[in-house]
Order: C-alpha cells, then sequence, then structure tokens
C-alpha cells in the first residue's frame, strides 16, 4: 500500500475506528474522576438496601466489601487496562477485527440493550429526587402512574443525553467536578444519621468505641436475618457480589473504551476511586442512611427510595446529590451505548447515533421497572457478556504465548468468526448452566464462564487458521500502524499543545471548592461526634443542612468556574 493510499484510507476512517493518538491521552487523575463519579452513583442507594434486605452481618460487610473490591480493582488493572493500552481500540472495534461483522453485530446489539437499560434506571433514580420537589407520588408500578413524572424523566434524561453526545471528554469533565462531592456526601450522610440510629439501638446519641458501631449495625442495619426472615448472605457471597457487580466492564472488557485514553496501564488501579469509595464507603453508608432514614419515619428500608433516603441524610443536598449520582452513572453507559450502536451504524456520526439511542432510553426511563430490576439486569448482563470478554483475553493475551496469531481472522480476509461465535453460544450455555444446577454461588459463575470460553475459543480456533503463520499480512498491518501514527502526528501538530492553567486566580477557585468539600465534612462530623443528646444532634444536624446546601452550590460554581478557564484558555491557544 502506498504512502499516499494509506494516508488516504485512514483519513476516511471513523475515528472511533483508529487508536487514541498520543496528544489525547489522559493522566491518572483524569480516571480517578471518571470512576469516582461513575461508581459513587445512585445504585448505592438501592445495593445499599439490598444488602440490608439480603441478610449480611456487620463484620461480612466491612471484610467481604473490602476483598471483593480489591479483587475488583486488581481485574481492572491486569486484564481490562493492559489490553486497552496495547491496542488504543474499544472493544468494539477490537472485537471486529477478530470476530468479523456477524458476531460483532450481535454483540454490540446486546450491548446497546444492556447500557440504555441501565441508563435508563440511572434516570429514572435521579428523577426520585426531582419528584419529592413537585410532590409527585412514588412510582410503584411497573409503569408510569403519574404525568408529571414522566416530564420529570423526559427533563432529567435530556441533560443526560446532551452530555453522552459530546464524548468521553464531556463525560469524563463532568464525573471529575461530581465525583469528589459524591464521595464527601454520601460519607456525610452516614455521619449525619448514625446518631438518630445510635438513639434508637443504644439509648443514646455518641458512640464510645468500634464496639457500638458492630452492635447498631447487627442489630438496626445488618442483621444477619434476611427480609424474609431466615439466615441472609455469609462472608463468600458477599465478596463475590462485591467482584462481580462489575464484570461486565472489567473480565467484560467493556471499560476498554474508557481505558484506552489511559497513558499507562497502571492507571487500572484509578478504579480504586470507584471501588473503594463508592463500592465501599457509599455501599456502607447507604445502609446506614437507608436504617437511619426508616428510624426517622417510622418506615422499613425496603418501602424507601433513594430521594427519600438521602433527602433525610442531607437535606436540599439530598436532593441534588440523587441528581448527580444518577447522571454520571448515565452518562458513562449511554456513551458506552452510543459507542456500540455507533459501531452497528458505522456510515452515521457517534453523536446522532448516541442521541437516537439516548431518546429510546429516555422512554424507558419513564417505566419504573427498569429501576426495581436493576441488580437481576447487572448480575445477568455481566453472565452474557464475559465470554466475549474471554475471547478477546484469548486472542490477544494467550494466543502470542502459544505461538498462535493474532488478528488472523483479518489477514485470511474472513467477515465471519465460527470459533467465536460458537464460544460465545458455549459459553452461555455453560454459565447459565451451572446456576440452573445450582453448583455453586451466582456470583462467582464468571471466573469458571470466562475460563471455560477461553480454553473453548483456543481450541476452536486453531482449527480454523488461528495456530498458521501470515508474515505478509502481519507487515501490512505494521505499516499501517506506523502510517496511522504519522498521521496522528501531524494532526497532533495543527492542534497544538494542551495549556496548563497556573494563574493565581484559577488556584484560588480550586481552593475555595477543595474548602466547600472540606467544611461540609467537617459539619457532619460536628453532628456525628458533637450531639451528646437529641436535643444538640436536631440544632447540629439543621445546621448541616443548611451549611451543607450552601457549600454545595459553592462547590459546584467554583469547580465548574476552574473547568471553563482552563478549556477557554486552551481554545485561546488554539486559536
Amino acid at each position: 500500500m502506498s504512502t499516499e493510499s494509506s494516508v488516504s484510507a485512514i483519513a476516511n476512517m471513523k475515528a472511533e475506528q483508529l487508536p487514541i493518538p498520543d496528544n489525547k491521552l489522559h493522566g491518572w487523575t483524569h480516571f480517578l474522576g471518571l470512576y469516582a463519579g461513575e461508581h459513587v452513583a445512585a445504585t448505592e442507594f438501592v445495593i445499599g438496601a439490598t444488602f440490608v434486605a439480603m441478610g449480611a452481618t456487620t463484620m461480612d460487610i466491612l471484610i467481604g466489601l473490602l476483598i471483593g473490591n480489591f479483587l475488583a480493582i486488581l481485574s481492572w488493572t491486569l486484564i481490562t487496562a493492559p489490553i486497552a493500552v496495547q491496542t488504543r481500540l474499544s472493544l468494539y472495534t477490537y472485537l471486529h477485527k477478530i470476530a468479523g461483522d456477524s458476531m460483532t453485530k450481535l454483540y454490540n446489539w446486546a450491548n446497546v440493550l444492556i447500557f440504555t437499560v441501565i441508563s435508563a434506571a440511572m434516570i429514572t433514580v435521579s428523577s426520585t429526587a426531582v419528584r419529592l420537589l413537585f410532590n409527585i407520588p412514588a412510582q410503584l408500578d411497573w409503569y408510569p402512574n403519574s404525568v408529571p413524572f414522566v416530564a420529570v424523566v423526559l427533563a432529567v434524561g435530556a441533560i443526560v443525553v446532551f452530555v453522552a453526545m459530546y464524548g468521553f471528554n464531556a463525560v469524563a469533565e463532568f464525573s471529575s467536578i461530581c465525583g469528589p462531592w459524591l464521595v464527601v456526601m454520601f460519607t456525610s450522610g452516614a455521619l449525619v444519621l448514625f446518631p438518630a440510629l445510635a438513639e434508637s439501638v443504644l439509648g443514646r446519641t455518641q458512640l464510645l468505641g468500634f464496639a457500638d458501631f458492630i452492635t447498631i449495625g447487627d442489630q438496626s442495619i445488618w442483621t444477619g436475618i434476611n427480609s424474609n426472615g431466615e439466615p441472609g448472605i455469609g462472608l463468600l457471597e458477599v465478596i463475590g457480589f462485591a467482584w462481580a457487580a462489575n464484570t461486565i466492564t472489567h473480565f467484560g472488557l467493556i471499560d476498554m473504551a474508557l481505558l484506552r485514553y489511559a497513558k499507562k496501564s497502571i492507571y487500572g488501579l484509578c478504579s480504586s476511586a470507584g471501588m473503594l469509595f463508592g463500592h465501599y464507603v457509599a455501599w456502607i453508608a447507604a445502609g446506614i442512611m437507608g436504617a437511619g432514614t426508616a428510624v426517622l419515619l417510622k418506615s422499613n428500608i425496603a418501602e424507601l427510595d433513594p430521594g427519600d433516603v438521602a433527602y433525610q441524610a442531607l437535606g436540599l443536598s439530598g436532593y441534588v446529590i440523587v441528581i448527580v449520582a444518577g447522571w454520571t452513572t448515565a452518562n458513562a453507559n449511554l456513551y458506552r451505548a452510543g459507542l456500540a450502536a455507533q459501531a452497528i451504524f458505522h456510515n452515521h456520526s457517534r453523536q446522532k447515533v448516541t442521541l437516537t439511542v439516548g431518546c429510546i432510553t429516555v422512554v424507558i426511563a419513564c417505566f419504573p421497572f427498569v429501576f426495581s430490576q436493576m441488580l437481576p439486569l447487572l448480575t445477568y448482563a455481566g453472565l452474557i457478556v464475559v465470554p466475549v470478554g474471554g475471547i478477546v483475553f484469548a486472542e490477544h493475551v494467550v494466543f502470542p504465548r502459544i505461538g498462535f496469531t493474532r488478528y488472523w481472522l483479518t489477514y485470511r480476509k474472513m467477515n465471519h468468526s465460527t470459533p467465536a461465535v460458537a464460544s460465545w453460544i458455549a459459553g452461555l450455555i455453560f454459565g447459565f448452566g451451572l446456576n440452573a444446577m445450582n453448583v455453586m454461588s451466582f456470583f462467582y459463575l464468571f471466573l469458571p464462564t470466562w475460563l471455560f470460553t477461553i480454553v473453548c475459543y483456543t481450541v476452536l480456533a486453531k482449527g480454523y487458521g488461528a495456530a498458521e503463520k501470515y508474515p505478509v499480512e502481519e507487515e501490512k498491518e505494521r505499516e499501517l500502524n506506523v502510517a496511522v501514527k504519522e498521521y496522528q502526528a501531524k494532526q497532533a501538530l495543527s492542534e497544538g499543545e494542551h495549556v496548563q492553567d497556573i494563574s493565581n486566580f484559577t488556584k484560588t477557585l480550586q481552593v475555595l471548592a477543595w474548602s466547600s468539600l472540606t467544611l461540609t465534612l467537617v459539619l457532619a462530623l460536628n453532628v456525628m461526634f458533637r450531639s451528646p443528646d437529641l436535643g444538640t444532634y436536631d440544632t447540629n444536624a439543621a445546621i448541616f443542612y443548611t451549611w451543607g446546601f450552601v457549600f454545595t452550590i459553592s462547590y459546584f460554581a467554583t469547580a465548574y468556574w476552574v473547568l471553563r478557564r482552563k478549556k477557554a484558555l486552551n481554545l485561546h491557544c488554539a486559536d
């Protein structure tokens, strides 16, 4: 292929089909904000209450969630991030190279459906906070029974679609602002409601030691008895739940779409911002907030929606946290749905495809059943996607180590991969078969399913040409990659370098933003540790509700101002 024809071919390719250029890569702080924003989310209210309903004990929660989330962090770091950084491709583009059109389209349709419904559920959760502002009744049926609720969903959803349309940077920027605030507010909510729980269990508002925390947890939150009055789940189930909660993104490799922007594969450790603060601190905090709200409202935690819990814990800021937490998760998942859809309708831009998918998502969000069935959806979605992650892992990691040829399907100019399709189907039958036979805990089914698919695909691919050598085709692939690098380098020169804003005014705004978060946490700690009686508790809580909301406004105003100044500086330099 000549240089001119290579440049022409590259220029005609969609941006999503090319490796991410070096000048578009991001540092580790970028991914800390992204993962914190996505995984400190509205679903944490639901999952926090689920552990209570499933009957876990306090020590199982404290230890099990720590181990399970640490295993999830390792999964991102050792499996997803290396493949993403080495290829700089999304899973959808990579899968097309190794599995052809038919499987890729089928898989992309599955992902469009999965992520559309997840996004819809998050929009519905956000709307539960807004409905409280307008005294709209709770939506307990599978269909909406209130026209104002539908109007709220449409308004909330429109913002999600708008942000997701503008791609990774818009999603990451939104999350980078929201992430730190969400962590502080989840923590603060638990601190504010804990004295009320302590009073109901111990007869006093203050704790004298860690033993008091365990006593309160065992008696009023994680009692070890499930909602049916029977012994609940144990330590292994809690570990498995935490590890399996995001198999769709780490073992399933969906997060290649995000981590392909990472400068180094070690940035997979940035997922700890979501796992340790979101799936550890936030799940525990959500359980505490739910139990505290149930005490204050004399209700049952299962009858409360996220809007009720957040308002009791955080006052007016509670409305904001449910809305923002829903948005940040919905944005990332709608972005993924748009990528999958754009891979199907590759003749259309990702923005247009995301808009279409987003409109469908908002319509689905009007039906509350998508929220109530969130956990089963996540669990089964992971089991559906994990075999595909196994196929990609086999192709990228296993094949070079055993002498097979990576991208052999492309080299043979085949548009259909029988080994890939057959292995996916076999993996699904294997995984769901184990589930039907109740061989092991459902939360761990992804592990044998993943390994089974790797072996199955490797064996089948050998018979279809993966074990053969393709020196000519590999050299052409190498030349094309070099041409892409050169093309992107020239584009980067025309775009200019990113400029850091180091002005004193921007630094002052950043100090104000972080001070707002610090003061919010200080007020919450004041409620927790300086409320010796209920009268003082009510006074301190009232101060927190008022000033916590003021600091919320202050934080978002200053943080957004900093973001705008940085973007304006780079736009000016580009001109």
